[in-house]
């Protein structure tokens, strides 16, 4: 089993028999029911991970109105390539590349933001679309000295990502694109979101234990994470995770599903990578095929077997071994 997968393991253990502890004290702590104690204890150790992978946080300030926080490489290698990684919705950008940061780490100069309204990025301006998104990240980017990578974006990142290498070609030089929505049309976005059953927005803004076990379960296939994993201790993840500017998280969810899809979507002009979970039930594979066949030569498909939505959790390891391979490839000047 790989180093990342057992140190997740051991985080996620610690972190249990902790918050059980918690739990057996809460009949005399009446205030831990109004703190999110899980959050406070995973982001420390979360923390703790990202800076022994040698990164480190980093805030700043796009404009008066508007904050992104990165993680960053300590010390910038120039014999490495740099690489930016934009999470999608489910958590901040922790949470999902924890299984992927001590892999990569090791390859590249990692530049990792929380989006909008995740972990501490936020605005107070109204935008809410992803094209806003990837140009406060390339704002901020070129505020720490970037201005050419590599980008990789996840589910609600690969929309983000796609808008960077869109309207910044000179700055991208190539893009990882996973399990994402990019190119779907409205009559299939339409039939995607009838699978749910309910209101979308529910399931992956959750508010309560059943919604989020729930979006687990779209997103997983070959574990459930939150099997074992009691209700408060969920609902406290919820509780600092997901309600933490709920509101403008559902705006963003809105502004992206609600829109027409654009029949006119540019091209990319950078070779493209394409990662998918052979059994995904959020963007199905097919779709997967299809942007393939828009984006043309310059795209290249790899199909996870037994895999869901979640790449990031499931096969970690495939998904860094594709992420390294084609990175650090010398561009294909023939296509």
């Amino acid at each position: 089993m790989e180093y990342s997968k057992l140190l997740w393991y051991a985080i996620t253990s610690y972190l249990s028999i902790t918050l059980a502890v918690f739990r057996f004290l809460q009949s005399g702590l009446t205030s831990l029911n109004r703190i999110p104690i899980i959050v406070y204890l995973s982001d420390a150790v979360l923390s703790l991970y990202f800076w022994l992978c040698g990164l480190s946080p980093c805030t700043v300030d796009i404009d008066d109105q508007t904050t992104l926080h990165f993680w960053m490489a300590k010390h910038r290698r120039f014999s490495k390539p740099d690489l930016v990684m934009v999470h999608g919705f489910g958590g901040t950008s922790q949470w999902q590349f924890c299984p992927q940061i001590a892999s990569l780490s090791q390859h590249f100069n990692l530049y990792v933001p929380d989006l909008l309204f995740f972990g501490k990025s936020h605005t107070t301006r109204s935008d809410r679309t992803d094209k806003f998104q990837a140009e406060c990240i390339i704002k901020g980017l070129k505020k720490l000295g970037l201005d050419r990578f590599a980008v990789y974006g996840i589910s609600y990142g690969g929309f983000v990502a796609y808008r960077m290498a869109e309207e910044y070609p000179e700055m991208v030089q190539k893009v990882v694109l996973v399990s994402t929505g990019v190119g779907c049309s409205d009559e299939q976005r339409t039939k995607e979101l009838s699978k749910f059953g309910r209101n979308v927005l529910d399931i992956l803004v959750p508010e309560n234990p059943e919604d989020m076990r729930l979006l687990v379960q779209f997103s997983t296939f070959k574990f459930d994470p939150l099997k074992w994993a009691p209700n408060f201790i969920i609902q406290r993840f919820i509780d600092g995770i997901y309600n933490k500017q709920r509101k403008e998280k559902l705006e963003l969810l809105e502004e992206l599903l609600l829109k027409k899809a654009d029949p006119k979507l540019p091209v990319l002009t950078q070779e493209t990578l394409l990662i998918w979970g052979d059994k995904d039930r959020v963007f199905p594979v097919y779709m997967a095929y299809q942007l393939q066949r828009y984006l043309g030569q310059k795209a290249r498909l790899e199909i996870i077997e037994d895999t869901g939505h979640a790449v990031n959790m499931e096969s970690s390891a495939t998904l860094n071994r594709l992420i390294k391979s084609f990175v650090l490839q010398p561009p294909n000047t023939k296509v």
